[in-house]
């Protein structure tokens, strides 16, 4: 199988783990037995070894201009180093700052004035990658949406997976349509993150028949992601996308009151780890009590890179096939806030309809 061109906008610490583990699984064939964090070794013909990354775009000083091998494992990244890398060749490039770097990151991320943005439409060309991953910050919407059309221009797919709604939104999901080219999002999920974990919670009271009354989900870490969600502002997408997501799974939605789900702080100290606090209260059988509460303790961005891998060859999939605009299995699958939100095993069969040729999207 031909390589799948991928380029990266955020070099933060979702994308290092990515890139490492690119390389860790770089020997796994078809033959293998089942490996730990992946769901699928080979999909539609294509290995994570034909993962090929050829562009790279940040804002922070201390990673441009370096190799991306080394610029993801410069600070302020924070994850696991769970395998070295070996120079890319490729490096690391400035891309406008718009909305992209919150006050209270400020100090974690060197932005130098002198250093002028690249026209990113114009390295996406001229490094003729297929597939953009958007990693950029929570609340970022000038940004997103400034890759978003770079992307369009340069006719390149779109895997959001941070909270600005594109894929799920009529009108830009309609562009992608338009320029005959692929996207999948918004908003990654984790393989066992406090997103899918809530959900499955939730549809299990439904499919049991237990009223749910309130739930909440509360989450903590130390990486610059949790930073930049102390300005509160930037952080309307993100409660959205995952509220819709839990609300999702409901027969009838709960009152705003009765759910909360989203950051609570920063604790510099846990670096990339995050530990989520869920809580479900509910009625079963003769109105009797029961409740669930559950403490998940997880490395965040490791959590996110397996799915990352699929969504990849996903969409170099719908690219090979001549299908655009927002791919429905895998955004439902993969993503928090999909166009359509359909049961996690619903949207899993979907996939590999889609895998398998199938379904279209």
């Amino acid at each position: 199988m031909k390589k799948i061109k991928v380029g990266i906008v955020g070099v933060g610490n979702c994308a290092s783990s990515l890139v490492q583990g690119v390389e860790y699984y770089k020997d796994v064939s078809g033959n293998s037995p089942t490996i730990p964090g992946l769901m699928h070794n080979v999909l539609g013909g294509y290995k994570i070894s034909d993962i090929n990354f050829v562009s790279a775009f940040d804002v922070d000083s201390k990673k441009i201009g370096k190799d991306l091998s080394e610029a993801i494992f410069s600070p302020p990244n924070c994850t696991a180093r769970f395998s070295d890398v070996p120079s890319i060749g490729y490096e690391v490039v400035k891309g406008p700052v718009l909305d992209g770097v919150a006050e209270t990151t400020r100090e974690k991320f060197t932005v130098d004035p002198n250093q002028k943005p690249v026209d990113v439409a114009d390295i996406l060309k001229k490094t003729k990658t297929e597939v953009v991953i958007s990693y950029l910050p929570v609340g970022s919407k000038q940004a997103a949406h400034y890759y978003a059309n770079s992307c369009l221009e340069a006719k390149v797919a779109l895997i959001n997976a941070m909270p600005v709604f594109i894929a799920s939104t009529d009108d830009w999901s309609a562009k992608f349509e338009r320029k005959k080219i692929p996207i999948i999002g918004d908003d990654i999920k984790s393989q066992v993150g406090a997103t899918i974990v809530h959900r499955t919670l939730t549809k299990l009271f439904t499919d049991r028949g237990v009223k749910l009354d309130n739930t909440y989900q509360l989450n903590v870490g130390g990486n610059t992601d949790f930073l930049n969600m102390l300005e509160r502002h930037r952080l309307k997408s993100k409660k959205i996308s995952k509220t819709e997501s839990v609300q999702s799974q409901l027969p009838t939605r709960l009152p705003d009151e009765d759910i909360h789900i989203g950051p609570s702080d920063y604790v510099p100290w846990l670096k990339d780890k995050k530990l989520a606090f869920i809580r479900l209260q509910g009625r079963k059988f003769g109105d009797i009590p029961i409740n669930i509460e559950l403490r998940l303790d997880v490395e965040d961005s490791p959590n996110s890179a397996g799915i990352m891998v699929d969504a990849i060859r996903c969409i170099k999939l719908a690219l090979d096939r001549g299908i655009s605009g927002a791919l429905t299995s895998s955004s439902a699958y993969f993503m928090k806030h999909p166009p359509t939100q359909y049961p996690d095993f619903v949207a899993k069969e979907m996939v590999e309809e889609f895998i398998g040729g199938k379904r279209e999207r």
